[in-house]
């Protein structure tokens, strides 16, 4: 399966209307009013932003035609309302239990986090028992059959555990395997190996010009002797 192909504005979208269906399903669907607001909150959200109704509109049209947003006007209600076919609907393949689909929603609304993390702020949509549990989820998102939706990043200087990244809005920068603990040592090997070869272009361009120069200095020594044997070459008669 051709994994979904994000903007960072469309996966802001997306991680709110489910985000909201989860935990206000009274709400839900969303009219873009409140939309707009659940794209701008200030708790949950990284970066937090402060999108106007334009931009918004203009994001969800595009969703629109990828057919993973729908307008829907409630009974009674002249206001357009949205709701995602983004997963676990009739309409798409892409399907999720309660703990992934918390998990992807948080990544989503916030970008890459460690286990702990997620576990702290994914409860609020699904029961975790567990750290272990947690991870246990993870790493199945990571070897989907149908391609995997997360990955985890290498780790970084300071930090105890390694965070993990949505794959929606593209390939996530520092990509570590998990069965390949030197993965982290891959990227310092690989970038004196580039340094490497960039050094050698210079050694050898310079051994050329060294080159260069004592061939020009010997032309200027020849030259010098030359001329230094011109006045006692010429007979008494030339001078």
């Amino acid at each position: 399966m051709k994994l979904i192909e994000l903007t960072a504005l469309e996966a802001r979208i997306i991680g709110s209307l489910i985000e909201k269906q989860i935990t206000t399903p009274d709400q839900y669907p969303l009219s873009l009013n409140s939309l707009v607001a659940a794209c701008n909150q200030k708790s949950n959200r990284d970066p937090v932003l402060e999108l106007d109704e334009s931009t918004v509109r203009g994001a969800l049209d595009g969703l629109i035609r990828k057919h993973l947003v729908i307008e829907k006007s409630g009974f009674g209600s002249r206001v357009p309302k949205f709701q995602h076919r983004f997963c676990n609907t009739e309409f798409g393949t892409l399907k999720f239990t309660p703990q992934e689909l918390a998990i992807v929603c948080e990544l989503l609304l916030r970008g890459p986090q460690t286990p702990g993390e997620l576990r702290s702020r994914a409860s609020r949509m699904a029961a975790f028992t567990d750290s272990g549990a947690l991870e246990g989820v993870l790493e199945e998102l990571a070897r989907r059959q149908d391609g995997p939706i997360v990955a985890r990043l290498a780790r970084e200087p300071g930090r105890r555990e390694s965070r993990y990244a949505q794959l929606f809005t593209g390939p996530a920068p520092g990509v570590s395997g998990p069965s390949d603990p030197e993965s982290e040592s891959a990227a310092p090997a690989s970038q004196a190996g580039a340094q490497s070869q960039a050094a050698a272009p210079s050694q050898a361009s310079f051994a050329a010009l060294e080159q260069r120069v004592e061939h020009l200095e010997a032309e200027l020594r020849a030259l010098k002797e030359r001329l230094d044997a011109t006045p006692d070459s010429q007979g008494p008669a030339d001078r």
